[in-house]
């Protein structure tokens, strides 16, 4: 039986991975190389449980520069320029300090994109907590929010959209998912590779201090109990533009080789990931690294977390004008070791060598599990439910009422007003719509961008569930006018060690990969963060999905907020009878239960194309993709952004109220035009073989529908009063909120 006090246990490792270490260094390993392997082999490095699964991810298409492996993808927008994007978690570290774990997470997401050579213009966030009755999460959500608004807006970076989900599985675990993009020339990218026997390594920003180390091995275990220690650096976003702006100086002036952001595991993944792409090799001199505190051990200098550092190789006769560009920014740029040429990371304090171990063991020879998987056994029971409460509910006017005011419909503007989204003067279309969309400089093209994922969905049906977050996703684009381009995802899920999550996994991944293939929308990188759980609950399986479009002409542009009395209103898709899995039968019921929508992918891409046309076409006065909620909410969102009401009356047949009002079939969008365009409109939707529903006018005070055998009539004005402040008056209930 392995002992307890096996020198690998403490550096997160198990006795056959430390077993596999000895047989590929052919010799016992010291207490540093241990460590090394230790933070470079955790889940969160190296994926050894999720790598097998993430090949069959579709990667690459005319549009891709940039896919996985580097800080950031890259896809092509036209006129020699790159958008580079990518989405990241920072879970463990907001659970424990919701406002700096947030806050870093935004920080080492923005280095990714400008560690491209690219120049960050758009922030996003996904926010996930438990029900928000509870002091706890009320702490976190408040926390989290300010943490977000606060690094973004002191960098003058837009946060520009993003999507919050409240649900009792994050009670404990919450989830807090930052997304970046930057744009970059193409001819002007730079990549994470250490290259050239002889050029110099440089750490540049700020000093190395305790804060954050064994980061990246808190975030390959489960969450413990309210006693877990905190592994949570803080963030400086003034150091942060610093080091921006004299980064992208230094590349301006060709003075990179390579260039790697720190993030988790420090100096050691930097340097060792480097040292792999290089196909080369690498020394770090601890006594060389600036200190932020005295005293620090070697293997607290290389594992670091410190923010705000960025690793850089430099070709020697650099290294003066680099010194120069970083000291005018008030920044350090110090020369802690050299390429060597050799294929070995090795870390010195001097003349001694403490470490030293191939790269490629590091950064490729981790083990890569596929681990057993079983159905989960919820599964099959879950897919059973008793909708009658819902269709027998009656009172629609207060049902769309109470919808409008849950926590996970009801307006974010409680927390979209604390992020300053019009840095940089680009921001066209603003939080809260379906996506946003910015200003590109290869004029008068535009940028769309979008977080999402029903994560319901995916837990009662993980396949499916992880095809709809990407096909609404890309419709959130496609109502807008922007064609989908490509996506990043972050796989947050609980330990794969457990069969049951691990089916969850890979199973949700299957879904994502056919949906993205389907779509036309290739995966450009990610992460996957596993281990989220509190004494063994895990949270639900949460895909969020991360995606960028393109709009050929900003002047096409379409918002989902109705623009004029006697515009007509439509909707175009298909309406089933599904209240499995929606909002509404779990207001009304609590339970968590039914079949999840169906979902046709060649629907949902001819949906896409439909919207893009359209827009194109300038058809359309309004878009909204139809969504959680159903066509009700839908409705109601149009216009309540809108300030207009409306006078719907239609049927659609075979449907109980309760479906055709607040059923979640996928592939719908609301839409409104003038009324000399609609036949035109008609037309086109019947060439993309979709049914269009025409279902009344813009108009009026009120809220006015009737379907089949229901009807509605709600002011505006109440509806306006259920929707905007409700998520601020129950946020604000808490005394300890930052």
């Amino acid at each position: 039986m392995e002992s307890p006090n096996a020198p690998w246990r403490e550096h997160g490792l198990i006795e056959e991975e430390y077993r596999l270490i000895v047989s590929l260094m052919e010799r016992e390993p010291n207490d540093l190389e241990l460590a090394l392997f230790g933070v470079m082999w955790s889940e969160h490095c190296s994926y050894k449980n999720s790598k097998a699964q993430l090949k069959k991810l579709p990667t690459t298409g005319p549009q891709v520069i940039q896919g996985p492996g580097e800080n950031a993808g890259i896809v092509d927008v036209g006129d020699g320029w790159g958008v580079a994007f990518k989405i990241e978690s920072h879970n463990h570290p907001s659970a424990i300090e919701p406002y700096h774990g947030a806050a870093t997470g935004t920080g080492g997401i923005v280095r990714d994109i400008f560690a491209m050579g690219a120049r960050p213009v758009a922030a996003l966030g996904s926010l996930r907590f438990g029900a928000l009755d509870n002091d706890r999460t009320r702490h976190l959500l408040t926390g989290a929010a300010a943490g977000l608004a606060d690094y973004g807006n002191r960098l003058g970076l837009p946060t520009v959209g993003g999507e919050v989900y409240f649900h009792s599985s994050y009670q404990e675990n919450p989830l807090v998912v930052a997304m970046a993009a930057g744009l970059v020339r193409k001819d002007r990218i730079f990549k994470g590779a250490a290259a050239g026997a002889g050029n110099v390594v440089m750490v540049v920003g700020a000093g190395t201090g305790r804060d954050g180390v064994k980061g990246a091995s808190f975030a390959s275990e489960e969450i413990k109990g309210p006693d877990t220690k905190p592994q949570v650096p803080a963030g400086d976003p003034f150091l942060e533009r610093f080091l921006l702006e004299a980064t992208l100086e230094a590349l301006d002036k060709n003075l990179v080789v390579g260039l790697q952001d720190l993030g988790a595991a420090g100096l050691t993944s930097s340097g060792s990931e480097m040292a792999g792409r290089g196909k080369s090799g690498l020394y770090i001199d601890v006594d060389k690294v600036p200190l932020a505190e005295a005293g620090l051990a070697p293997w607290e200098i290389m594992l670091s977390e410190s923010q705000e550092r960025m690793l850089l190789v430099v070709e020697p006769d650099h290294v003066p004008e680099i010194q120069k560009i970083f000291d005018l920014w008030g920044l350090s740029a110090a020369v802690i070791g050299e390429v060597t040429g050799d294929g070995f990371f090795t870390v010195r304090q001097g003349r001694e060598v403490l470490a030293r171990v191939p790269a490629g063991l590091l950064t490729d020879k981790a083990p890569v599990n596929t681990r057993p998987s079983r159905e989960a056994a919820y599964f099959q029971e879950r897919k059973k439910a008793d909708f009658r409460a819902v269709r027998e509910y009656g009172d629609w006017g207060g049902l769309l009422k109470r919808l409008l005011a849950s926590p996970n419909l009801c307006s974010r503007h409680w927390i979209y007003q604390k992020f300053d989204h019009e840095a940089g003067d680009n921001t066209v279309i603003s939080p809260g719509g379906d996506a946003a969309v910015l200003r590109l400089p290869s004029a008068p093209r535009g940028l769309a961008l979008t977080c999402d994922c029903n994560s319901r969905y995916v837990y009662l049906n993980p396949r499916l569930g992880g095809a709809i977050a990407v096909a609404e996703a890309a419709r959130n684009l496609a109502v807008t006018g922007a064609r989908p381009l490509a996506l990043t995802n972050c796989l947050n899920f609980g330990s794969p060690e457990n069969p049951e999550i691990y089916w969850q996994f890979v199973q949700a991944t299957d879904g994502l990969a056919e949906a993205a293939l389907a779509l036309g929308t290739p995966v450009t990188g990610g992460n996957v963060s596993f281990y989220n759980e509190y004494n063994g609950r895990a949270i639900f399986p949460t895909p969020t999905i991360g995606m960028v479009g393109l709009l050929d002409d900003l002047a096409d542009r379409v918002t989902a907020n109705f623009k004029a009395p006697g515009d007509l209103v439509f909707l175009v898709g298909e309406t089933r009878e599904e209240l499995g899995a929606s909002e509404v039968h779990h207001l009304v019921t609590g339970r968590d239960e039914g079949e999840v929508p169906a979902l046709d992918l060649g629907a949902a891409r001819r949906l896409n194309d439909f919207l893009v046309e359209a827009a194109k076409r300038r058809l359309l006065r309004s878009a909204h993709d139809c969504a959680e909620g159903g066509l009700a909410v839908a409705l109601a969102e149009s216009a309540l952004a809108g300030g207009l009401g409306v006078e719907l009356e239609f049927d659609l047949v075979g449907l109980s109220p309760a479906a055709a009002l607040f059923g979640e079939s996928q592939s719908r969008a609301v839409l409104s035009a003038r009324a000399a365009e609609a036949e035109e409109l008609a037309g086109l939707a019947r060439r993309f073989d979709l049914p269009l529903t025409r279902l009344g006018r813009v108009g009026g005070p009120d809220f006015r529908l009737k379907v089949g055998g229901a009807a509605l009539a709600v002011p505006l004005v109440e509806l306006a009063r259920s929707h905007q402040d409700s998520l601020g008056r129950q946020a604000a209930l808490t005394a300890d909120g930052v």
